[in-house]
């Protein structure tokens, strides 16, 4: 698989957040993606059970565990007082 240059790049997040918000951000971004391979993998299975799902599967449980170690982030920065700067920039190319 051969990438290309960058063609588009989406400044999805780019600030500073209290705790309270910035745990709003990263966690509805993430119940997106989780909700993207749930439904993925149902329109997978429709009409043949036995489809591999391993990738969708892997990836939903990735994401998860990812919540659960920003959850340690976002305690950390309540107890402390403090501000979450989040910086989330997608970058799109074309391949081959």
């Amino acid at each position: 698989m051969t990438t290309t240059e960058v063609t588009h790049k989406v400044k999805l997040v780019d600030g500073k957040f209290t705790a309270m918000e910035a745990k709003e951000v990263i966690n509805s971004l993430i119940d997106e993606k989780i909700n993207f391979h749930k439904i993925h993998r149902l329109a997978l299975c429709e009409g043949d059970v036995n489809t591999d799902t391993t990738f969708d599967d892997s990836r939903v449980g990735q994401l998860m565990r990812e919540k659960e170690d920003f959850r340690e982030i976002y305690l950390e920065a309540k107890r402390a007082g403090k501000q979450v700067r989040i910086h989330g920039t997608l970058e799109i190319e074309i391949i081959d």
